[in-house]
């Protein structure tokens, strides 16, 4: 997740730069710094494993290309065991996706309300996840979805979590093929907010 220092009167610094900051709701002179996080929810703890500084002015590199950095630097080389990746809404990309995929891992994150998406194997035409219906076991135990330009083998199972993305302002669909419980998904939702409390105090730290 990426966390941006407020140094919004220090413009000689180099990898400073002008960003869009949700803690202050608008753009600001900052230093963006990609967290990745480990979380240990048995124990409510977690630890900061690895980072990476914004700068793709000097570098090059897309928040992505830093995101899977890290992840293959996790997987190949620190060799910590991990079954889940918990991301965000701009990382939601069907790249990562795949990647993450590929790593064997399992992922979690919310989509746009706008995101195309299909849920009556190409039966019907691509539509907004906001469009969607929803039956009563759906709710309860998610549904299968085709996202927009995922391979044609790719499903992913799409629950419709009653916790608030504070982010966009809508519900959070998470992924998890192999999980048939919404109330599972809420708890993920919550382990997601303890990060968020992480990053809310590191931003007090730098402010």
């Amino acid at each position: 997740m990426t966390q941006y220092a407020d140094i919004r009167y220090a413009t000689e610094i180099e990898t400073s730069k002008r960003q869009y900051s949700g803690n202050q709701h608008g753009v600001i002179q900052g230093i963006g710094l990609i967290n990745c996080i480990y979380v240990n929810h048995e124990i409510g703890k977690f630890w900061v494993v690895d980072y990476r500084i914004y700068d793709p002015d000097r570098d090059g590199k897309t928040k992505i290309d830093h995101v899977t950095e890290m992840l293959r630097n996790l997987v190949y080389h620190k060799i910590l065991p991990f079954k889940a990746v918990l991301i965000d809404t701009w990382y939601a990309t069907n790249k990562l996706m795949l990647y993450i995929d590929d790593l064997k891992k399992y992922y979690y994150c919310p989509l746009k309300r706008n995101r195309l998406v299909d849920d009556t194997a190409a039966q019907e035409d691509y539509k907004r996840i906001e469009l969607l219906s929803w039956h009563k076991e759906e709710l309860k135990s998610g549904k299968i979805i085709k996202i927009k330009k995922l391979p044609q083998a790719k499903k992913v199972k799409l629950n419709r979590s009653d916790c608030l993305d504070r982010q966009n302002g809508f519900y959070r669909y998470q992924r998890f093929l192999s999980q048939d419980s919404t109330d599972v998904v809420q708890k993920v939702c919550k382990v997601r907010w303890k990060v968020e409390e992480f990053h809310r105090e590191l931003k007090q730290l730098t402010v």
